[in-house]
């Protein structure tokens, strides 16, 4: 997706899922830009993060993400077995996961890569480094990488 697709309406529907509220109102924070239009979804654990992306529960008129951001230490399930469970259904493969974490063991990064993220992000301790990566972010992921449209992806593309 481009700058130009973003300026014709077509929102960017990011789920977060981070149990930390003050990070996750960080990152809330640091994404807000009038260039361009996002809704950010929050999932406090693994378990809630799986039922948005399964639609199931109260997520059952959630749209589905056009990207994921995922902290790796999470409650109830972590975000390396929310990564497995995604690369590993169909249905949710092809969307474009950041890992975002606190985490800056090797083991951490190789398991995210080894199970197809699309990057990993050790989260800075300085707020100005912070906003700064997330201003790469949205350069990179919004402006200049082409997401899947989920409006393009069918059924049938999924089998």
């Amino acid at each position: 997706m481009n700058s130009k697709d973003n300026r014709n309406g077509y929102r960017i529907e990011i789920l977060l899922v981070e149990d930390n509220p003050a990070d996750a109102r960080l990152t809330e924070l640091a994404l807000r830009d009038e260039k361009i239009l996002i809704t950010l979804s929050i999932a406090r654990d693994g378990v809630d993060a799986l039922a948005f992306l399964r639609k199931e529960g109260i997520h059952a008129q959630a749209k589905s993400p056009d990207f994921i951001l995922l902290d790796l230490n999470l409650p109830k399930k972590d975000g390396r077995e929310v990564l497995m469970e995604m690369k590993n259904d169909v249905k949710l493969k092809h969307i474009p996961v950041a890992i975002l974490t606190t985490s800056d063991a090797e083991s951490d990064i190789l398991y995210s890569y080894s199970m197809q993220a699309n990057c990993y992000l050790v989260k800075p301790l300085e707020l100005d480094r912070f906003v700064e990566m997330m201003n790469s972010i949205k350069r990179f992921w919004f402006e200049t990488a082409r997401l899947p449209r989920r409006d393009e992806i069918s059924e049938q593309e999924y089998h």
